[in-house]
């Protein structure tokens, strides 16, 4: 995103007559000294009149004077003044007016995003309270706060977002409009969900965001298999640090700041299953079955959210596969390489850092795994194999399921270093096969 080219975007409107500012999360990320969002134009000019002075736009928005003017460095989007009408589907009005800049910033979200910004000189026009609130570290919805919501129910989120992200508080009056109209986010596309709790799981600032969508009662709606874990308590002798709901909080502080969206969801629903299994027995309490129904419930939530099939597929492995590193240490070596050079293998080992941090901070495996990482630095995790189907055919094995058993074999005494080339291991497979 180019700002001296978003300039040339806004001068070409302004000599043609039009009114033409910054406008939203550019100009509030510049006061801050953040990295910029999106440079966003706010103007005078219709859709038409826009789309009439540039050789390369996409009307994205006509109907609501939305257009995204394609530059050399990237694509910007020019957005009428307007007036919103009344509200139709909880995210559009039912209809537009043009209308003055005064009249347009009052119809945003936030104070903070209510600001404008004079491209050439860079003089910050407020008309609506925002650089105080942003030099307080507030989110204040502007105007009636609980109308804001009723027009768009994703500002709920965003506004959790916000606060999250910039350390900032949410104003009384704003945090009483979100819990009142906190059933708005029922009526919200399940992808539009997902990627403002996907914006907000992937920023260093997650464990607040979680925080805060609890208290606001949104939790609830989006994810109430994430607030059941509220009061359900742990075995203190391996969870020291309290109940369900905190070590997952501490799960998600103890992920590196970059973690990927799979991970952070895989992390955020890694014991989803422990409330529905909770059983104080006679020893201790336990949590029989909680990783195989976890692994179900996350790819029913994943199916909630519309992830991907790529990404459910990651979040589900991470859930399923969470407490596998118990068993490293008596792991043979063919499981233990086969398990390393799974595709979600080096999550699943951030996973494990950020688990067991999150209670007792034993990592038990990490021995086994640097070890075995050690003796194959100049070999591959899993090797060619050395002997194919056609081989053990060849040797009048009937087709069938023996054939792969037979293959799997030899595999696993490769991967142990008992088998290393193609005539042991067809010596071994004749053997075999000779003593049934």
């Amino acid at each position: 995103m180019s700002r001296r080219e978003a300039v040339e975007v806004a001068r070409t409107l302004i000599g043609a007559g039009h009114q033409a500012v910054f406008a939203g999360g550019c100009v509030r990320d510049r006061l801050l000294g953040v990295p910029g969002a999106d440079m966003d134009i706010a103007t005078s000019a219709s859709a038409k009149e826009v789309m009439a002075l540039f050789p390369h736009t996409v009307a994205v928005g006509e109907a609501f004077g939305v257009v995204k003017v394609v530059g050399r460095d990237a694509t910007y989007d020019v957005a009428s003044f307007r007036t919103d009408i009344g509200v139709a589907d909880g995210r559009r009005p039912a209809s537009v007016v043009p209308s003055t800049l005064e009249e347009d910033v009052q119809r945003r979200d936030f104070t903070i995003n209510g600001l404008v910004e004079d491209p050439d000189t860079g003089e910050v026009r407020d008309l609506v309270g925002g650089q105080a609130d942003l030099r307080d570290g507030v989110i204040r919805a502007i105007g009636e706060a609980s109308l804001r919501f009723r027009e768009d129910g994703l500002r709920l989120l965003r506004g959790v977002r916000f606060a999250a992200r910039l350390g900032f508080e949410i104003e009384s009056g704003t945090r009483e409009a979100m819990i009142t109209e906190a059933a708005r986010i029922d009526g919200i596309s399940g992808e539009r969900v997902r990627e403002e709790l996907l914006r907000m799981l992937t920023h260093p600032s997650r464990r607040r965001a979680i925080e805060l969508l609890d208290e606001t009662t949104l939790l609830a709606r989006i994810l109430p298999e994430i607030t059941a874990m509220h009061g359900v308590e742990q075995p203190p002798e391996f969870h020291p640090e309290g109940d369900v709901w905190i070590h997952t909080l501490l799960a998600l502080d103890g992920l590196p700041d970059d973690a990927s969206p799979e991970l952070a969801l895989g992390t955020l629903l890694h014991d989803v299953g422990k409330p529905p299994t909770f059983c104080r027995a006679p020893d201790r309490i336990r949590f029989d079955g909680h990783v195989e129904l976890g692994a179900e419930m996350a790819e029913a939530i994943c199916a909630r959210l519309r992830l991907s099939r790529a990404g459910t597929k990651r979040v589900v492995a991470l859930a399923r596969d969470h407490l596998i590193f118990k068993d490293v240490p008596n792991m043979r070596p063919a499981r233990l390489r086969r398990l390393m050079a799974e595709e979600h293998f080096d999550e699943l080992m951030l996973l494990y850092r950020a688990d067991c941090g999150a209670c007792h901070g034993l990592l038990t495996a990490l021995p086994a795994i640097e070890s075995m990482r050690e003796q194959l630095a100049e070999e591959a995790l899993i090797p060619p194999p050395l002997l194919a189907g056609k081989d053990v055919l060849a040797e009048g094995v009937t087709p069938g399921p023996r054939v792969g058993e037979l293959l799997r074999e030899v595999a696993d005494l490769q991967l142990e270093g008992e088998l290393s080339d193609r005539d042991g291991a067809l010596a071994w497979l004749r053997e075999r096969i000779a003593t049934g």
